[in-house]
């Protein structure tokens, strides 16, 4: 992890501000109201991916979304040979947005890891960049753990100050074009590792000095979290740490996002760095790939018992 270089007075601050976090529960989104409460957004991909996003009445028709053993299902077409508009998927975004909190999320299965595959779990507002986005699971292809990055308007660099060993910052500059991220090393965070387990819960608490994540597996969830009253400052240090310095800070930077989940395939980044990866790349190209075997995809779903957004107590 880079060696932090922020100002002590900001330090002392988010120490100040993580001291007295209490959090009450603001809102909840499990199997009795999540597709109620979200949209499915079926327009075109903005990442450009080999993907054709439905709407609910085709998404629960087809399968692809709907309740399945009491939790949220969130999959993709792993049937149809030579999509015509791409391989078909749902993109689920929340009505209501959110600026700051804490975000709590129970997961029992995500996309596995397979080439083409570009799922994730993330927020944005709709004045993007300028709104901001932070990317809470993220990856494409073989991929076997989670880079967690944000992205904002121009002129903003975040610290790591905070994160746990085994984080990598692959770039601070969160207003560039491939935004801000740090790469994890944990290979039961993501994908089939994280499957294998049961998955666990994500939580990203976002204030006004920093944004981070932290993951629990299924067997290490802490009981804060389990009786409702998830208290970040009694757990180990995240993954992932965004901290502001004086070039940029969350408050301005972060506003009223959306949640959502999605899964496309091949687009801006997996299709990008396919020819990155020597699996992927021996299978010919991603496009083709992806709409010619739709056995591959048959595990990249989302399964998901709930989300949970708490509120600091006086904000």
């Amino acid at each position: 992890m880079v060696r932090s270089i922020l100002p002590m007075g900001i330090a002392t601050a988010l120490l100040s501000q993580l001291a007295r976090a209490e959090y009450m529960l603001d809102t909840l989104y499990d199997s009795s109201n999540f597709f109620d409460e979200f949209n499915h957004m079926n327009g075109p991909d903005p990442t450009h991916g080999f993907v054709e996003y439905v709407d609910r009445a085709t998404g629960q028709l087809d399968g692809l979304s709907g309740i399945k053993n009491g939790s949220i299902y969130m999959g993709v077409d792993h049937t149809t040979m030579n999509p015509p508009k791409g391989r078909r998927s749902v993109r689920l975004e929340s009505q209501k947005t959110f600026t700051q909190g804490l975000f709590v999320a129970d997961i029992t299965h995500m996309p596995t890891n397979a080439c083409g595959v570009w799922p994730a779990f993330w927020t944005y507002g709709d004045d993007w960049p300028n709104s901001g986005e932070i990317d809470i699971i993220e990856g494409v292809n073989t991929e076997c753990s989670n880079q967690v990055s944000l992205h904002t308007s121009k002129n903003c660099h975040m610290s790591a100050f905070g994160a746990s060993q085994g984080n990598t910052v692959v770039n601070d500059d969160c207003g560039s074009s491939e935004g801000c991220s740090q790469k994890t090393s944990d290979n039961q965070n993501y994908g089939d590792g994280f499957n294998a387990i049961g998955g666990g819960v994500y939580a990203m608490e976002w204030t006004d000095y920093r944004i981070a994540v932290w993951f629990f597996p299924r067997s290490r969830i802490p009981l804060d979290i389990t009786n409702g009253c998830p208290n970040p400052i009694l757990w180990d240090k995240p993954i992932a740490s965004f901290s502001a310095g004086l070039s940029c800070n969350t408050h301005s930077k972060f506003i009223n996002n959306r949640i959502v989940f999605d899964t496309t395939f091949c687009g801006d980044w997996a299709g990008n760095v396919w020819t990155n990866n020597a699996e992927c790349q021996a299978l010919g190209s991603c496009k083709d790939y992806v709409a010619s075997n739709p056995e591959a995809f048959a595990k990249a779903y989302w399964s998901v018992n709930s989300v949970k957004v708490y509120k600091r107590n006086g904000y």
